[in-house]
């Protein structure tokens, strides 16, 4: 065993210098595993090895680097054992060796001064006064000659403070403190140094920390940050310098007191960043603004001082570019802010809102905003971009911070929705928000801002998990309620509230008012969700809510678009009075009035084609209540909208249009589904400048002016022709000219509203095939989905045939998605076709045909897997006239399986058998046959009786 532990030993030391770089590390890790595990071997005894092995004065030249990380290696082995600093006379050597090593900067560059700070930093306050002190008294004094040894310097003055103190420091290089008047040339030039052999790790060195909590100690922070990183560091025009600058900011923020901060969040290293931040908005540009975003986190996560926090967040609100904050408003560092911290900030956020304070900023414009500049009134923009910030970074804080209760929440969906839609007159303490009155009006801009950001806002509280750590708090989170405090009420219904007490008050008033026709629809709303609100308890809850949440969203539009919506809620009021009347429960004898279900259709297709993406989430979510009184008449309305016979002249409530009125619009309330844009750009193709064919017409014209002129005859030629002749003849020929390009455009007008109106209709059928994969998933049983078959596969078939753009491809994939996985793949389906047997069978037998006519593998393929479904559909039920024999032990799982596949359930096997028979002749008998192998193998397999 002896001579095994030798071997290993000898092979481990080999390794330490072996000429594959990867292989040292290894080696080490492995030699300091044995040296743990075998205490009894003697470090010295080792060491010795290790420098026999790899000497570095008897080696050849060639291999000095190899003898040089032997070494360095072999050190770093002994150090992780964990038994050096155990051993001294192990450790003097191993120290000594590294110094030899310093030598070799060519090949080890700064890795033996590391180790050896790293050493350093282990060892007792003893055994570094004992042993290492006098060994490392020549490195110490020569601190401010290399980063390495200030970094020893300063490792050594905080681990060991007893030994290190001010009179000997003032025996070791002159004077009893690092940061110091006489050293601040010095300690600039190490920084700049230090940051220049870093930046490829793109960190803050450890050297900059280290001096940062020296200074800290020995009371001179503010002369270190003002002197050697203001006017010194930040002077050098270098990449890595400033940004170790920004790094040292971050870094700093745990470290430093109230007053300390101050002077950090309002010096110079703040201004330079906010100023790369705004430089570096190109995507070529390395961005830092995410690695502080960082910093600000960490700090927070880790302060539980309310007052240090708010300190930071404001900090860094107020440094702005132009009014506009350089922090982003959707940052989601406010998640660890403390109660009372976010409070107050958000109370700061209200005040800056409403009394502009540009003051209190660090403000700063870039070169190229100072030479766009013009006589404008700057400060007005400046007032106008912070107020954009603040509304979003208000918006965004309902979403972001953690620490949020109903209270704080509605107190910031009130604020926005007051500054979005009304004013004050004068000031009313009963109502908050008009406690205290602008000091700067908004303008009308400010007001459409607002109010983009309160639907963005609006749309988040509907999804919002239940706040609160009441029981009854967690019984809704529990259930997965969402749009509802913690008492169970809606917040759209707050708000609707609000509103009213808003436009009851003489003191406010609304920036849009209502007309009387407006305020009546207004008033009938809140009294049908009133209405609603007594039935709840007796009628199903959520078909209550569903209603409820609908009316309140369109009713808070009317502050929006006023005149689109008063038709749509009186729609909508006529409906949900149907639905809930006496009569609607009774069957209905008259069929040519519309239902309630097929006007509520109608209503939630109108609000797809809205831009509000809020209606669009919200008309989804109302059909997924209405989909089990869905009637076919229902069904058949939202399958108009995919037949491009009913695209020619219809005049249902889809209105195709260009919304070039919209200036402003924000990031909440546009569709995520960015196909549009998309769309828009990868048809530029059709842009191409063409030559244009001349027409007859054009020639003919053309022919006519040039005769008038006497240009054509051969007997005559241009100079007999005055001037006035020919400046008559050019003013014909350039109007003509004039004229045809005019017709030219016009094409290309028309040819560009068209290529738009057609995006516009795809991107409104994507959006309501949402409603079909709805109504797929969740009413797999009904038997309406029969009728969804054709009208699917004729909608893959249209979309195979048409233009392979983008959004097409999309369309199509989307729509072959539903039709697999929400359809076919689905494993509910309808149980109650007894009564359809005939007709399931026949739209079976047309599917199959249909796949054997079709000229496309692809498509054909679809009507194949349709007509499986359909087969497994009549397989599953069980038909009312023929009972499946039952096995006599129903104990036998053998003889129970045996009989379901003995059982047809609905389907006529003789029928079904011909139509597959006549598929499978045409398949094998035809060369060109659209049918494949793998459709017959899939019948096959799934249905093999």
């Amino acid at each position: 065993q002896d001579d095994e532990l030798k071997y290993t030993l000898k092979r481990l030391v080999e390794g330490l210098g072996a000429t594959r770089e990867a292989a040292r590390p290894g080696f080490s890790l492995a030699l300091a595993q044995v040296l743990q595990a075998f205490e009894e071997i003697p470090l010295c005894s080792i060491l010795e090895q290790i420098k026999e092995k790899h000497n570095l004065e008897n080696v050849k030249k060639k291999l000095v680097r190899n003898a040089a990380f032997g070494n360095f290696f072999g050190v770093m082995a002994l150090f992780q054992s964990g038994r050096l600093v155990k051993d001294r006379k192990a450790l003097l050597e191993s120290i000594q060796l590294l110094q030899q090593l310093t030598n070799h900067q060519t090949h080890l560059r700064d890795l033996p001064r590391k180790t050896l700070i790293d050493i350093t930093s282990e060892v007792p306050e003893t055994v570094f006064e004992e042993v290492l002190f006098d060994i490392l008294q020549n490195d110490l004094s020569s601190a401010f000659t290399s980063p390495e040894n200030l970094h020893l310097l300063l490792v050594g003055m905080q681990k060991f403070p007893g030994v290190l103190k001010p009179k000997k420091l003032k025996k070791l290089f002159g004077s009893p403190t690092v940061v110091n008047k006489e050293n601040i040339s010095r300690l600039v030039e190490l920084l700049k140094s230090a940051a220049k052999s870093e930046k490829e790790d793109k960190k803050l060195p450890s050297v900059v920390f280290d001096l940062l909590q020296v200074a800290l100690r020995e009371g001179a922070f503010e002369l270190f940050w003002n002197e050697v990183v203001e006017n010194g560091l930040l002077k050098e025009k270098s990449g890595p310098v400033s940004y170790m600058c920004y790094r040292l900011l971050g870094s700093a923020l745990p470290l430093l007191s109230m007053e300390q901060l101050q002077v950090v969040l309002k010096g110079k290293v703040m201004l330079h960043y906010g100023e790369h931040v705004v430089a570096t908005q190109s995507p070529q540009g390395f961005k830092f603004a995410s690695e502080m975003e960082g910093f600000i986190d960490t700090f927070l996560s880790g302060c539980d001082d309310p007052e240090r926090q708010l300190a930071v967040m404001m900090g860094f609100s107020t440094l702005t570019n132009e009014g506009r904050p350089v922090l982003l408003s959707a940052s989601r560092v406010v998640r660890h802010l403390q109660a009372v911290a976010l409070q107050k900030y958000i109370s700061w956020l209200k005040d800056m809102f409403l009394r502009p304070d540009l003051d209190c900023c660090l403000d700063f414009s870039s070169n190229r905003q100072k030479q766009n500049r013009q006589n404008a009134d700057i400060a007005q923009q400046k007032i106008a971009r912070l107020r954009r910030w603040i509304i979003h970074r208000l918006v965004n804080i309902t979403e972001s911070a953690t620490r949020k209760e109903d209270s704080l929440v509605m107190d910031i969906a009130r604020f926005c929705f007051f500054h979005a839609f009304f004013v004050a007159k004068k000031k009313n303490s009963q109502i908050a928000e008009a406690s205290v009155l602008p000091s700067e009006p908004l303008n009308e801009r400010d007001h459409t801002e607002t109010e983009n950001y309160f639907f963005g806002l609006l749309q988040t509280l509907n999804t919002l998990p239940v706040l609160g750590d009441t029981a009854k708090a967690a019984a809704l989170r529990e259930k997965h309620v969402h749009g509802v405090t913690a008492d169970g009420k809606l917040w759209i219904l707050l708000l609707v509230e609000y509103a009213n007490k808003l436009l009851s008050s003489e003191h406010i008033k609304a920036v849009k008012p209502f007309t009387k026709e407006q305020r009546d629809i207004w008033e009938r709303t809140l009294q049908s969700v009133k209405n609603l609100q007594k039935k709840e308890n007796k009628s199903d809850s959520a078909k209550v809510g569903a209603f409820q949440q609908l009316l309140l969203s369109v009713a808070i539009h009317l502050f929006k678009n006023q005149s689109e919506t008063v038709d749509v809620l009186s729609d909508l009021l006529n409906c949900t009075e149907k639905a809930f009347s006496k009569e609607a429960k009774k069957k209905k004898t008259d069929n040519s009035e519309p239902g309630w279900v097929e006007v509520m259709v109608e209503i939630l297709l109108s609000l797809l084609a809205q831009p509000s993406l809020l209606l669009r989430r919200i008309s989804k979510s109302v059909f997924v209540w209405i989909c089990p009184n869905l009637t076919k008449r229902g069904l058949q309305l939202i399958l108009d909208v995919f037949d491009p016979n009913q695209e020619q002249n219809e005049e249902s409530a889809v209105v195709v249009m260009e919304e070039s009125n919209k200036k402003t619009k924000s990031a909440q309330d546009t569709d995520e589904e960015g196909s549009e844009d998309s769309s828009d750009e990868d048809n530029t193709d059709s842009e191409e400048e063409e030559t244009e064919e001349v027409d007859d017409n054009f020639r003919s014209q053309l022919m006519k002016v040039l005769q008038g002129g006497n240009t054509l005859e051969e007997d005559k030629s241009d100079e007999e022709l005055d001037d006035e002749a020919m400046m008559a003849l050019d003013k014909n020929i350039s109007a003509l000219f004039a004229e045809q390009q005019k017709r030219i455009q016009a094409k290309k007008d028309e040819k560009d509203r068209m290529r738009k109106e057609k995006i516009l209709r795809r991107d409104f059928k994507a959006k309501v095939l949402d409603l079909i994969d709805v109504f797929l998933v969740k009413q797999a049983e009904n038997p309406l989905v029969f009728d969804i078959i054709e009208p699917l596969l004729q909608l893959i078939e249209q979309c195979m045939s048409s233009d392979s753009d983008k959004q097409e491809v999309d369309f199509l994939q989307k729509t072959a998605s539903i039709f697999k996985n929400s359809l076919c793949r689905n494993k509910q389906y309808c149980k109650r076709v007894a009564s359809l047997q005939e007709d399931v069978h026949a739209l079976m037998q047309k599917l199959v045909k249909k796949a054997c006519k079709h000229t496309d593998s692809a498509v054909a393929l679809y009507y194949f897997s349709a007509s499986l479904y359909l087969l497994k559909v009549l397989k599953g039920n069980t038909s009312s006239t023929v009972l499946p024999p039952e096995p006599e032990k129903q104990s036998d799982s053998r003889a129970k399986q045996a009989c379901q596949l003995l059982n047809p359930g609905c389907l006529n096997v003789k029928r079904v058998a011909v139509i597959y028979q006549q598929a499978l002749t045409q398949f094998l008998s035809k060369r060109n046959s659209p049918l494949t192998c793998s459709m017959f193998h899939d019948l096959f397999k799934r249905f093999p009786v």
